[in-house]
């Protein structure tokens, strides 16, 4: 086995701080300190953040492939601006990928994974109550996210991965005034549903969950649509 030069980058590493680095870019997104249309650079960026330029450039081209982020010519990356119609084409997609998952896992869920989910809706009670949009979000996430894993179903897993990210982001930070109270307890239906063991409720209670969320961005008015409450485009 060939000895690796020690100046050589380690790759899982470099893909550590790369997903970091989209994290803080995401929440940067979220909480409106990057509005839609502000240009992200990277060269500020990685110093803001105390890191090289390439897992920032791997960092937002993740993004892009998500939706978040668009690459423009001679102007490079800017935080995307989705209609209406983008996003509540993604969380469809995304509510049946989420339903088929809730299916599946009713009758794998473990014990441990129930108590988890109770956990997170506890903890985006309290967060709600702070004020704290992004790790409300982060909760939100990681609920959704046990309940595809218990499904057992990696290709699932994967495909919801790559969705979920767009959908979070600007479900949150775009529809101002949203109850962040309100946005956890719903996730209740989900776990009595669950702790049931009962495949289609638990399936049907995902779906009617992504309508919510969906008819919230709906009753936006275009005009309206994508502005983060007192929020202007930023550069970064």
């Amino acid at each position: 086995m060939t000895a690796r030069s020690p100046r050589s980058p380690d790759p899982v590493a470099r893909n550590v701080l790369s997903e970091q680095v989209k994290d803080r870019i995401l929440q940067w997104i979220l909480e409106g300190e990057l509005a839609p249309g502000s240009r992200i650079i990277e060269t500020r960026v990685a110093r803001e953040l105390g890191v090289s330029q390439a897992p920032v450039r791997e960092a937002l081209r993740d993004l892009t492939t998500l939706g978040v982020v668009e690459m423009q010519p001679y102007r490079g990356a800017s935080v995307r601006q989705p209609s209406k119609t983008d996003l509540v084409e993604a969380m469809e997609v995304r509510a049946e990928l989420e339903a088929l998952a809730a299916r599946q896992a009713a009758t794998r869920i473990t014990g441990a994974e129930l108590e988890e989910l109770r956990a997170l809706i506890d903890e985006m009670h309290e967060l709600a109550e702070a004020g704290d949009a992004h790790n409300h979000a982060l909760n939100n996430t990681a609920f959704h996210g046990t309940v595809v894993r218990a499904s057992g179903n990696q290709t699932l897993l994967r495909t919801w991965s790559m969705l979920e990210p767009y959908a979070r982001t600007y479900v949150t930070a775009m529809v101002p005034g949203t109850d962040l109270v309100w946005l956890g307890d719903r996730h209740l239906a989900i776990l009595k549903a669950l702790e049931k063991g009962d495949p289609d409720e638990a399936a049907e209670t995902m779906r009617i969950h992504a309508r919510e969320a969906e008819e919230l961005v709906l009753a936006m008015d275009e005009d309206k649509f994508g502005e983060t409450e007192g929020a202007i485009p930023a550069e970064l």
